[in-house]
C-alpha cells in the first residue's frame, strides 16, 4: 500500500533532507515539495493526499492555521523547531509531532504510526463493505500487530487494554498490540458482549470468573473497576444476577 506524501516546509535544507527520507521508505511516495503554504493548498484542492509533512514557522500563514483552514485534513505530521506547539497539535489529531533537527530514525517512527493508522482504517473499511453477511456468531476486526494485519474473533477476546495511542487486545490464544486509541476499538465491539469498566479496560462478559470487592478476575488478571464505570457495571451485574 502507497501513501502519498506532500511536504510543506519553507526552508530549503529541510525540505531536501525530508524528501530524501521520504524516498527511504518503501511505502511511501512523494507528490512535491511546497516551500509555501499557499501552493500547498492549490494542490490539496487539486489531487488527494494522505500524508502531510509540515512545518509550522512559515511565511504568509502558520502550518497550524492551513491545517484548521483545510476542510478534508490528510494525515498530518508537524515539523517543527520550536516544542511548544506541541499540545497545539495534538489537540487537531496530527499523527506526530517531529522536532527539528530530525533523524531518519525518528522519522521512520512517525511514518511508520501513519503507515499502521491507513491500514487499520482500510481494513476496517474492506471488513464494513463485504457483501456477504458475516457470521453472527464469529463476527471479527481486523488489526495491525507490527507489520502484519491479525484478525480477531469477538469469542476468542478476553479483555482488552489501553495505553494512549496503544491497545493491547488479550485473547484466549495470543496478545495483539495495536496503533489504535481504546475509545476507537471500544465503538467496533458489540455492546452485548463487552463492557468497560475502566479508564483503560473493556472487558468480555463471558469471560469474567469472579467480580469481588471493586476488581474483576479473568483468569489470572486482575482488573479494577473505576469508580466512573461502576455504576453501569453494577447496574448490568444486578441485571444478570441469579435471584
Amino acid at each position: 500500500m502507497s501513501i502519498s506524501c506532500l511536504i510543506v516546509d519553507d526552508e530549503p535544507l529541510a525540505r531536501s533532507l525530508m524528501t530524501d527520507y521520504v524516498k527511504k521508505v518503501p511505502y511511501l511516495s512523494l507528490l512535491d515539495a511546497c516551500s509555501s503554504p499557499l501552493a500547498a493548498i492549490e494542490i490539496l484542492r487539486k489531487t488527494p493526499v494522505d500524508l502531510l509533512f509540515l512545518d509550522i514557522q512559515m511565511p504568509e500563514i502558520t502550518g497550524i492555521s492551513l491545517l484548521k483552514a483545510l476542510q478534508k485534513k490528510p494525515m498530518v505530521i508537524l515539523t517543527t523547531a520550536y516544542s511548544e506547539y506541541a499540545l497545539e497539535g495534538y489537540e487537531l489529531d496530527v499523527i506526530d509531532y517531529l522536532l527539528k533537527p530530525i533523524t531518519f530514525e525518528r522519522f521512520l517512527r512517525a511514518a511508520e504510526k501513519a503507515n499502521q493508522r491507513i491500514t487499520v482504517s482500510t481494513a476496517s473499511a474492506i471488513a464494513t463493505s463485504e457483501t456477504k453477511a458475516p457470521d453472527p456468531a464469529q463476527p471479527f476486526v481486523f488489526v495491525k500487530d507490527g507489520t502484519k494485519l491479525v484478525k480477531v474473533r469477538w469469542d476468542d477476546i478476553l479483555y482488552v487494554e489501553g495505553l494512549k495511542d496503544y491497545v493491547t487486545i488479550h485473547t484466549k490464544q495470543q496478545r495483539v498490540v495495536t496503533l489504535q486509541r481504546l475509545k476507537s476499538l471500544e465503538e467496533q465491539l458489540p455492546s452485548d458482549k463487552f463492557i468497560r469498566i475502566h479508564h483503560s479496560y473493556i472487558v468480555a462478559v463471558d469471560a469474567i470468573d469472579v467480580i469481588h470487592k471493586g476488581e474483576v478476575q479473568i483468569g489470572s488478571a486482575t482488573i479494577p473497576i473505576s469508580d466512573t464505570y461502576r455504576k453501569a457495571f453494577k447496574d448490568f451485574t444486578d441485571k444478570n444476577q441469579m435471584q
